[in-house]
């Protein structure tokens, strides 16, 4: 983060997210003081030492700045966009009307004895699922975060789009979706049983059908999602090991982080993570009020006629060009 991008967060937070100078310590200090915590994932005593500030105070000034964060997601939220029908981009222009990306990761927290079982994911872990949805240009459009590790990625997105304020869908808009969730009205999924993985295609194999083609192209621009998730963990290290705070004061900390995110990939224009090789396998409404939203997902012949068709035209246009 940059000098003057520092100083403009400083302000956003003293301006909208209610941040206040206190008698000893002004808005830079508080800033600099979270965000130092949370990029570098370092106990109190550590920033007593650092800061000369009391442990109690520390542990104030990561409340208030993570409060007054969260009341920015109005602003940092990215609201989504669609793909339009003139666009050149070669991952995305086969994709009109995507809005974005959906996948879940998982998050290490510390929780209490009883509830580990409940936390513990497939490798063993205690962790949270969370879910995200990002935008063509990496940011955040939806961040669930908060659910169990053993919890079923397909059961934590039928709840983001049960909730009030949930995750929307604008008709004829839809995301991208991975083959673990529904091919449904507004998530567009992979065919199974099929190549999909962009490492599948560094063979020099070439697609042979319409399914085999569409994999190929549904990966490359779906896995955008999981380079916005690589760069959330890169720069954040308190989101790639457990943490000294409960799961509660966690998942608060991971909405900030991914506002954070939001905030720097808005107001610098030359990305320093943008070389990184890192990468992993997501509130409230992102700003669709009112409308024809999908709330619920599930299968329709329709929608698979929708993507057995996008895939033969697919299919046929490459063929065409090459």
């Amino acid at each position: 983060m940059t000098q003057t991008c520092f100083e403009k967060l400083c302000a956003m937070v003293e301006t909208y997210g209610g941040l206040r100078t206190t008698r000893f310590m002004n808005i830079e200090e508080q800033v600099a003081i979270f965000l130092h915590i949370i990029a570098h994932n370092v106990k109190n005593r550590v920033m007593i030492c650092g800061f000369h500030r009391l442990g109690e105070t520390i542990s104030r000034v990561i409340a208030r700045v993570c409060n007054a964060v969260i009341r920015l997601h109005p602003r940092l939220l990215k609201k989504p966009e669609p793909v339009p029908d003139n666009s050149t981009d070669q991952r995305w222009k086969w994709f009109k009307n995507r809005l974005g990306a959906l996948d879940g990761t998982y998050i290490k927290c510390l929780v209490p004895e009883e509830d580990k079982p409940r936390y513990r994911t497939r490798k063993n872990e205690i962790a949270t699922n969370v879910l995200g949805v990002c935008s063509q240009d990496m940011q955040f459009i939806y961040v669930l975060p908060g659910w169990e590790g053993s919890a079923a990625d397909d059961r934590v997105f039928r709840d983001a789009l049960l909730r009030p304020h949930g995750l929307k869908v604008p008709r004829p808009g839809y995301y991208l979706v991975n083959v673990r969730y529904t091919n449904g009205e507004g998530f567009l999924a992979p065919y199974r049983a099929q190549r999909y993985h962009l490492n599948d295609w560094r063979d020099g194999h070439q697609p042979t059908t319409a399914k085999e083609f569409f994999n190929m192209k549904h990966s490359s621009a779906r896995n955008i999602i999981e380079r916005c998730f690589g760069m959330l963990k890169a720069r954040w290290a308190i989101l790639r090991d457990n943490s000294y705070y409960s799961i509660e004061k966690k998942v608060r900390i991971i909405m900030t982080c991914c506002l954070f995110h939001n905030f720097i990939m808005q107001e610098m224009p030359v990305n320093p993570l943008d070389n990184e090789d890192e990468v992993d396998e997501g509130t409230r409404d992102h700003g669709v009020e009112d409308g024809d939203n999908i709330n619920v997902v599930g299968t329709s012949n329709e929608w698979t006629a929708f993507r057995d068709n996008l895939a033969q035209s697919l299919f046929a246009s490459w063929n065409a060009t090459c």
